[in-house]
């Protein structure tokens, strides 16, 4: 017999969805039959797979040793690097500056540094994170960049800011800017760009289309704030997010993005630089009320550094 006791990361969440993270070998088929046959029990009683949980409750469990996986004082996380570009944090959450070349949340080819590792690593040398003491939660990035795309991106410290920032984003109270840099001017100086978004999985590329049937609606609004030579430098509000969509819709009028060679840019032969020159450069929070959050109503964050800007200008 073991017991979990569930604490703040842990609670307001469904048994099932607790269980589904604490148990990863766990196969689900199991975990209800554990249920249904009282080997696991909340609080001393026979329990639901929708029972919520709360600070406190007391999880009993009549199961194999072998899912209660053994933790050890070395961690993956601790192969990536922990020195981070912040712009804001606090208790709750951290605003950082995402180098390109780095990815947001490991893959299937290569899982040992992404931002969330770092992020990990950062907070668990500064004593503020203990895999040992949590139950199912670890921190974790609430958006994500594709990796050849710097810029912002925001990590939460605990489940409830979690939670309460995948519902800010999902509302559209947080807004993220872009920058971009485009081969040749926009023929409008400011728009709004519409289509459907079609993905071809082999080849991790997406084509934009009018026709209603295919895909997935995207609007993408951009401003032409500079122009030198054969680049513009334009800023562009994601109105929706879906992969690729500012590189395929700004190559869908004649402008593709500097250096993105996948949808018909040429390469750029600035030194450290091999990707599209795509920022991620502002973050603006709306009002924001009765929240964990609230003090962030009205802020606004913005990147330091725009490798292809500066001053609201082409640099490059």
């Amino acid at each position: 017999m073991k017991t979990i006791t569930i604490n703040n990361n842990d609670a307001n969440q469904r048994l099932d969805k607790f269980l589904s993270k604490r148990f990863k070998t766990m196969p689900k088929s199991l975990m209800y039959k554990y249920i249904r046959t009282k080997y696991i029990k909340l609080n001393g009683k026979k329990c639901a797979i929708d029972d919520v949980l709360c600070v406190g409750d007391v999880l009993t469990f009549y199961i194999k040793d072998e899912f209660f996986e053994a933790k050890y004082d070395e961690y993956e996380f601790m192969k990536a690097p922990k020195k981070l570009n912040i712009v804001y944090e606090d208790e709750n959450l951290i605003i950082i500056d995402k180098p390109e070349g780095v990815l947001a949340h490991p893959d299937k080819t290569y899982h040992f540094d992404s931002m969330v590792a770092r992020v990990r690593h950062y907070l668990y040398s500064k004593g503020e994170y203990d895999p040992k003491a949590e139950n199912s939660f670890s921190p974790a990035m609430a958006n994500r960049l594709d990796r050849n795309t710097g810029g912002l991106i925001i990590a939460a410290k605990n489940a409830a800011a979690l939670k309460e920032l995948n519902s800010l984003i999902k509302e559209r109270r947080i807004k993220k800017l872009y920058l971009c840099l485009c081969e040749g001017v926009p023929k409008k100086k400011e728009g709004l760009l519409t289509g459907m978004l079609t993905k071809n999985e082999k080849k991790n590329k997406v084509s934009v289309t009018k026709n209603t049937d295919d895909g997935k609606e995207i609007a993408t609004a951009y401003r032409v704030i500079d122009a030198k030579g054969k680049y513009s430098l334009a800023e562009v509000d994601l109105l929706t997010g879906r992969t690729h969509q500012i590189r395929a819709h700004m190559a869908s009028i004649g402008t593709p993005l500097a250096g993105d060679t996948k949808y018909g840019g040429h390469p750029l032969r600035i030194k450290g630089h091999t990707g599209q020159a795509l920022y991620s450069y502002k973050l603006k929070f709306s009002v924001i009320e009765d929240s964990p959050l609230s003090y962030l109503s009205e802020k606004e964050f913005k990147a330091n550094n725009v490798w292809f800007e500066k001053n609201g200008r082409v640099n490059i």
